[in-house]
This record gives C-alpha cells, sequence and structure tokens, in this order.
C-alpha cells in the first residue's frame, strides 16, 4: 500500500518574526484558509487514505499536529526528542512503516510546501509510485525551473528532446548554486530544481541507508522489538542521541547507484522566505502586499503584515512583519539573512523572541 510520511519537524527561522519555537511555520496559515501542514495533508488525499498519513515532527509539536490534523490517529504521529535533520526522520518512519507493512510505499514530503496544481501533483506522484513500486530506484520529484534561481539545490538528470511524464535516471545533484552556474543549470536544459519530496519501496530505502548512513540504519534498528511497547519512547531517544545530523539527500539520494526522478510542474513553491510569500501574493498597482491594517504612502513593491497600525512613507522594496512582541524591517533582496539574525539572537541572550 501507498503510504505518506509528511515532515515537519522544522522551525523555519528565514519566517521570523511570525515563525517561533512554539509554532513554526508549518503550522502557520501564510497563503490561503489552511495552515501549510493541513494543505500538505489534504493533497495527498485520493493517494493515500488518512490510516496511511503519518507525520514526523519535533515532539514539542505533536499536540499541535494532532490539534490541526483531528483526521488521523494519535500513533500516526512521530514526535522526534531532537531535530537530527531528514535522514534520521526518514530512518524513524521507514521503520515504523516496514513493521506495520514491510511492502509498503513511502511517498515523503516536506509540509510547509505550496502546491497549487494539485491534479497535476497527484499525476507526478502516481508516476513516481508507480516507478518506486516497479523498480528498486529511490525516486524524487524535480520542479522544471522557470529562472535560475540560488536558493534551491539543483537535480541533473537524462534530458530528452521530446519529454512525457515518466521517471528519468539521475545523473548528478548540485547544491545551491551562484547566479552564473544557475543560469548555466537553466540554459543546458537537463536541470531541475530539488524538491525535497522522495518516493521509494521502505525496503529498499532502509537498505540503501544500510550501506550509507550505517549509523543511522543500526540507530533505528535497535528500535524495532520496542515498538508499541512502553520501552518505544525510551529507545526512539537513545536512537537520536546515537544518530549524526544529516540529510537525507546528502546521506543517500547523492551516493546510491540507481536514482530516479520524475519532472514536474504544479505551481510548486517552498516558500522558504518572506520574499517567497511576496512574489506568491496578489498586489496593489504599486506592488504592494498589504496585510492588517497597514497604510504606505510614496512607498513601491513592499510586503507589509500588520498586527496593529503601520505606516509605511517612502519605502521601496521592503518586508515589514509586525507581531505583538517584534517587528522584522528588512530590504526584499536581505531576506535570506533573517536566518542568521535568528541564530544570533539565540546566541545573545534573546531566546525568548525566537
Amino acid at each position: 500500500m501507498v503510504y505518506g510520511v509528511l515532515m515537519a519537524g522544522g522551525i523555519g527561522s528565514r519566517f521570523w518574526p511570525r515563525s517561533r519555537k512554539v509554532r513554526p511555520k508549518q503550522f502557520l496559515r501564510v497563503l490561503g484558509d489552511h495552515t501549510l501542514l493541513q494543505s500538505t495533508y489534504h493533497r495527498l488525499q485520493n493517494l493515500a487514505p488518512p490510516e496511511n498519513i503519518w507525520v514526523v515532527t519535533h515532539e514539542r509539536y505533536a499536540s499541535l499536529t494532532r490539534d490541526q490534523l483531528p483526521q488521523i490517529a494519535p500513533e500516526q504521529v512521530l514526535g522526534e526528542p531532537i531535530s537530527r535533520n531528514t535522514a534520521p526522520c526518514i530512518a524513524y518512519a521507514a521503520m515504523r512503516l516496514h513493521a506495520k507493512d514491510p511492502d509498503a510505499i513511502m511517498i515523503a514530503l516536506p509540509s510547509d510546501h505550496l502546491i497549487r496544481d494539485l491534479q497535476a501533483f497527484r499525476n507526478v506522484l502516481r508516476v513516481a509510485v508507480e516507478a518506486a513500486r516497479s523498480t528498486d530506484a529511490l525516486v524524487t520529484i524535480g520542479i522544471q525551473p522557470t529562472h535560475p534561481e540560488t536558493g534551491y539545490g539543483y537535480i541533473q538528470f537524462e534530458s530528452m528532446t521530446k519529454r512525457s511524464l515518466k521517471a528519468y535516471p539521475v545523473r548528478a545533484f548540485a547544491e545551491k548554486p551562484d547566479i552564473a552556474t544557475a543560469e548555466r543549470f537553466l540554459d543546458s536544459g537537463d536541470f531541475l530544481w530539488n524538491s525535497g519530496i522522495f518516493v521509494w519501496k521502505v525496503q529498499t530505502i532502509l537498505g540503501q541507508m544500510k550501506i550509507h548512513l550505517p549509523k543511522v540504519y543500526d540507530s533505528f534498528a535497535e528500535i524495532a522489538s520496542s515498538l508499541d511497547t512502553e520501552k518505544e519512547a525510551v529507545a526512539v531517544q537513545m536512537a537520536y542521541q546515537k544518530c549524526p545530523r544529516i540529510s537525507i539527500d546528502y546521506g543517500v539520494m547523492e551516493r546510491a547507484n540507481r536514482v530516479l526522478v520524475v519532472p514536474g510542474s504544479f505551481g510548486w513553491s517552498d516558500i522558504g522566505d518572506w520574499r517567497a510569500v511576496y512574489d506568491l501574493s496578489e498586489k496593489d498597482k504599486h506592488g504592494n502586499v498589504l496585510r492588517g491594517t497597514a497604510v504606505v504612502h510614496h512607498s513601491s513593491r513592499c510586503h507589509v503584515e500588520a498586527s496593529r497600525l503601520v505606516v509605511c512613507v517612502g519605502m521601496h522594496d521592503a518586508i515589514v512583519v509586525d507581531t505583538p512582541d517584534a517587528i522584522l524591517v528588512c530590504h526584499r533582496e536581505s531576506v535570506q539573512q533573517v536566518r542568521n539574525v535568528v541564530d544570533y539572537m539565540r546566541a545573545h541572550g534573546l531566546e525568548r523572541f525566537v
């Protein structure tokens, strides 16, 4: 059977000051009427039933996750005692699913992305599921790039002049490039954005982890005998303490011999920062995005979110996010640095604002 695993443990520090440790980005309504987590859950409809959708999140967010997704059983929310990036997260979920259904096919996807064309997205995922079912390959979803983006990783694949909706062999993975390299990637025609969405048999991913990430595999193999017992929490705690902090991309995908990618174009964005929200939002005739009680005068191309009256005069290309206890003001081209400011506050006695 097909199972969905929503990875929901991130903090979303580039979305400060709205995204905080107590309620990170995936639990917020960023665009639309649903939180990003709820939207991710709903887009798996027709692909996996509610009883087959699991969430992996930090244990501090387990209750919040259950509140936002009452459709799934409490035991389908897996709490991580500490954050160790995506490889341990996926290992925990894969071990859990393997104990339940050794033949399970797992769709692992971030819980904080935006997808506008749900039908196209589901069509791509169905192709990926079939590729994972009929082969022992690791399958990922690549996004057809629309511009030379420097904030995404890239996937090079065996492209064809006439493409169809199918899985193609992956040639290489590339880290986030500089602008010149991104332009070259775009011109070559055989690079895709790395979406961070994966599909595989649980047996396949566990086998690849055993080869490429033995420390992670061994740590979670030890919890198998403790699942659904009073010893599980202690076993999971020990497994995470033993694990290195490593992503599934670097730990497995870039090292595996057989990796396939299904190219897709379905209105995807990882909504990684405030500029992405600005780009995706409806604007007035001056290019401003105004939410809450915001007034702008002789200002253009600004994004303003106000919890009270906020007035901007003579400002251009600015991000202003107002919350009851903190205000962010930055240039739209500097939004990637918000994460660095959050790190600075954490290190200088301002943890209460993080």
